[in-house]
């Protein structure tokens, strides 16, 4: 798998970053949702780089304009519900993509601390010879990742498929490369040293859910 770290590079994605970390910031229901989106945006401008291209005839007020155009049947798949805001971003730019939507959540037994991925809503088109874009904001495990993509399998073989996430840890990153091949691309805005014991990214941001929405109840 190819590991696009976009933070690494200085751009003002890194403002975006700093203010959906920030506590003061996250107050704002509204501003959180709309940096997550932000930068869903630019995550998707440095994802069509890698798209595949045809050349597009228009024609102008004053004569005929050549063009390269991305050339894929994009399927944008995400994670309900913290995935929505990343969603909405993806689909600004990539806006004649399909949808699809999966619902997947950490299920705790006895131990608090150890929990398996509950995957249980699952609305999907054809995804056969498609590239496929799965998104989840928060990388942490990596094991929401894998659980989705392996319930997409049945809806058909992807021609590529690009996994996009907001902020990962290493661990989780480490795993979903072990887990895809090398033609999977990851695109992250950033990616943060360890996991407390509770599987959480630390220093994260917090539940990206709960910011975006509001705080759930437990059962």
């Amino acid at each position: 798998m190819t590991v696009h770290h976009i933070s690494q590079d200085n751009s003002i994605l890194n403002n975006f970053i700093a203010e959906i970390r920030d506590v003061n910031v996250q107050t704002d229901r509204m501003r959180f949702r709309r940096n997550i989106e932000r930068i869903g945006e630019i995550l998707s401008y440095e994802l069509s780089k890698s798209l595949d291209y045809r050349t597009k005839t228009t024609q102008t007020p004053l004569g005929v304009s050549e063009i390269q155009v991305p050339n894929n049947d994009i399927v944008l798949c995400s994670i309900l519900r913290a995935g929505v805001p990343l969603h909405n971003g993806l689909l600004n730019y990539f806006d004649m993509a399909e949808n699809a939507f999966i619902s997947a959540y950490r299920h705790h037994k006895e131990n608090p601390e150890t929990f398996e991925i509950v995957v249980e809503y699952l609305a999907c088109p054809s995804l056969e010879n498609k590239t496929l874009i799965l998104a989840d904001p928060m990388l942490a495990t990596g094991q929401s990742m894998v659980a989705t993509y392996e319930a997409l399998l049945p809806f058909g073989k992807p021609k590529s498929v690009h996994l996009v996430s907001v902020i990962g840890a290493k661990e989780g990153v480490e795993y979903v490369e072990k887990q895809f091949d090398d033609s999977v691309h990851l695109w992250i805005a950033a990616i943060d040293e360890t996991l407390n014991d509770k599987g959480y990214i630390v220093p994260g941001l917090g539940d990206a859910g709960d910011l975006a929405f509001g705080e759930k109840l437990q059962q």
